[in-house]
């Protein structure tokens, strides 16, 4: 019984093809990031503003910015630090952002997967 159970999923897998064959459109974009809302020494700041977390969830708001369905393929360049003085009296201290980061945005291409609307 059970070798023709295996017999049976053996043979279903051998003769079943791919049919899950998904197209993509990709998309680069480039952005900047947000300052962080505390000043810190220059080495810190930048330090928090090129942390993996923060690329992270940039990319992501990038993607998620062109519409629904796009989401993030490859951080391509986190891009440079660039720092502005504080305003307050904090002398020496700045906050950081990252310019230019580059990433690479995906999204289902619209047909390729699944029904078309109004076809039956």
């Amino acid at each position: 019984m059970k070798f023709n159970l295996l017999g049976l999923f053996a043979g279903l897998t051998f003769f079943s093809s791919s049919v899950l064959a998904t197209d993509y459109i990709y998309r680069d974009l480039m952005a900047n990031t947000l300052p962080s809302p505390i000043c810190a020494i220059e080495s810190e700041a930048i330090a928090t503003a090129s942390k993996p977390y923060n690329i992270k969830n940039y990319s992501k708001r990038f993607c998620q910015s062109q519409g629904y369905g796009w989401h993030v393929e490859a951080v391509k360049d986190i891009g440079k630090a660039i720092c502005n003085e504080c305003s307050d009296s904090n002398s020496g201290k700045k906050k950081c952002h990252l310019e230019d980061v580059v990433v690479t945005c995906k999204r289902i291409k619209p047909g390729s997967v699944g029904m078309l609307p109004g076809k039956s």
